[in-house]
């Protein structure tokens, strides 16, 4: 979503941005965490400015059918929701506007972030709203079948599959969490595990094994799905791939769930704020606030448990509220 820059690229160049502007909030990223901050930050009379960055309104966007959101009790598609988060933030003065944050630099009093590396914003503060992007195997039928079988998110979407038959791919933590999320709403779940171990916890491991509509495939991977009109009825794997007895099976499937982890947005802040060995931004608990004061963080930038379009609604929330609270010191 936020390409990290590239230093070789711009090494050598001494010239300053002539179109420089001063804000007072500057929100990185929309989706449910930066709407949300950027409806609380413009109440707070803030003034927020925010650049959405390549995907307005993050993954929910690619998600068809959303019905665990508070407020719609019939159910609403992610575009039309994250519209209607635009639409709010919109309506109480929040300045959106098609960019991508390229650089950073928070050395200074002043946050400086630089814009599709050529306009530069200078931010008394910055809330940053990047999100995570899921793995993927790199399949074109995960492309071909999105929305229509294949997810990165049981907690999601788990609820359309009730009484069905499903696979989640992985072996660690994530894939196991997810397949026994499924097991409690679906007929039969199958994990794809690439190996012929586990790289899941002791407990998780324990859990998944024990758990009877959960059947693992070990040592497969896989070559592809199979449907009609783009809806998910199977998927093609591969046995002992590259060994004597390598052979190609079928199973009959109705959702097709990645459990391979996420990879968060936060490349262009790793020099100057703290983050976990996968790349999460680290906040104070029980706040927003990351290691560089006047700098917050929320939804699935920063958060690696739940990722939810309601918790990342939350901390967007905070993110708000700690910015406004940080000014107000500031300038008492």
């Amino acid at each position: 979503m936020f390409k990290p820059l590239d230093i070789n690229e711009n090494e050598n160049s001494t010239t300053e941005p002539t179109d420089v502007e001063s804000v007072k909030c500057l929100i990185i990223g929309s989706g449910p965490a930066g709407y949300t901050a950027a409806i609380y930050a413009s109440r707070a009379n803030l003034s927020p400015v925010m650049y959405e960055g390549l995907q307005p309104g993050g993954q929910l966007t690619t998600t068809t059918e959303v019905e665990n959101y508070p407020g719609y009790p019939e159910g609403v598609t992610g575009p039309v929701m994250m519209e209607d988060l635009k639409k709010q933030a919109q309506r109480f003065g929040t300045d959106v506007r098609w960019g991508m944050a390229t650089k950073v630099d928070f050395s200074g009093d002043v946050h400086k972030v630089w814009i599709d590396d050529s306009k530069l914003i200078e931010a008394e503060t910055v809330i940053i709203a990047t999100g995570a992007t899921a793995k993927y195997l790199g399949l074109p039928d995960e492309e071909k079948y999105a929305g229509g079988g294949v997810s990165a998110c049981a907690t999601c979407d788990g609820f359309f599959y009730r009484g069905k038959d499903v696979a989640v791919v992985g072996g660690g933590d994530t894939a196991t969490e997810e397949a026994m999320y499924l097991a409690g709403l679906c007929r039969k779940v199958y994990l794809i595990v690439r190996r012929d171990e586990l790289r899941a916890s002791k407990v998780m491991q324990e859990r998944t094994m024990k758990t009877k509509n959960i059947e693992i495939l070990w040592k497969h991977q896989t070559k592809g799905l199979f449907g009609d009109n783009n809806i998910v009825e199977g998927a093609t794997l591969v046995k002992n791939k590259g060994e004597e007895n390598e052979e190609e099976i079928k199973i009959k499937i109705d959702g097709f769930f990645l459990g391979i982890g996420h990879k968060p947005n936060s490349d262009i802040f790793k020099d100057y704020l703290k983050t976990n060995d996968v790349g999460y931004i680290q906040t104070i608990p029980g706040t927003s606030k990351t290691n560089v004061a006047g700098v917050f963080a929320c939804g699935d930038v920063q958060d690696d448990q739940y990722r939810q379009a309601v918790t990342a609604a939350g901390s967007g929330c905070m993110a708000a509220i700690d910015a406004e609270r940080y000014l107000s010191e500031k300038h008492s």
